[in-house]
């Protein structure tokens, strides 16, 4: 008797065989890639089509930041995930497996230099940095001292002579 085996089994032979990567990643790299065939099939009327490495990267970025928000690093580092790469070794690791299916052009390479992690994840909860003022409208934004103005420093008062207190 062939006995097919279950998602969950796979999966277990997977974390058994390269545990780089905790069972979790694997769950979430395939929600990851079911919420990117969502939104492209979404902007594409309906149309289910194969998604690139580059697409998956920008949709499990998307999908990590809509689930665990300014957490999203440190959820992603938990379960070993620290770069590009691993989301691709995950992928690759599930491909082997018969998880998920690749075309011929598809390759691990394609998760190469997506993006920086601390920048993907990171920047989009940081408050906005300051705009550097240009020296022309810093220039606009200072108002000039004329000779016609006395200023402190130009005429300080006069001391007045305290009373001693007989005198008064």
């Amino acid at each position: 008797m062939n006995h097919k085996q279950s998602y969950d089994e796979v999966l277990e032979a997977i974390v058994a065989g390269d545990s780089r990567f905790h069972r979790n990643a694997y769950h979430f790299v395939r929600e990851g890639l079911d919420y990117t065939q969502r939104t492209i099939s979404e902007r594409e009327d309906g149309a289910v089509r194969h998604i690139s490495g580059q697409e998956l990267l920008g949709g499990i970025r998307a999908h990590a930041l809509d689930q665990y928000g300014p957490m999203a690093l440190t959820v992603l580092g938990e379960w070993g995930i620290l770069c590009c790469e691993d989301f691709g070794a995950i992928v690759f690791n599930m491909v082997e497996h018969e998880l998920l299916a690749k075309t011929e052009e598809d390759s691990a390479d394609d998760f190469t230099g997506g993006y920086d992690f601390a920048e993907a994840f990171r920047e989009p909860f940081l408050p906005p940095k300051p705009v550097p003022e240009s020296p022309a409208s810093a220039e606009r934004n200072v108002t000039p001292v004329t000779d016609t103005e006395p200023t402190r420093s130009q005429n300080p008062p006069e001391p007045k002579a305290s009373k001693a207190p007989d005198e008064q």
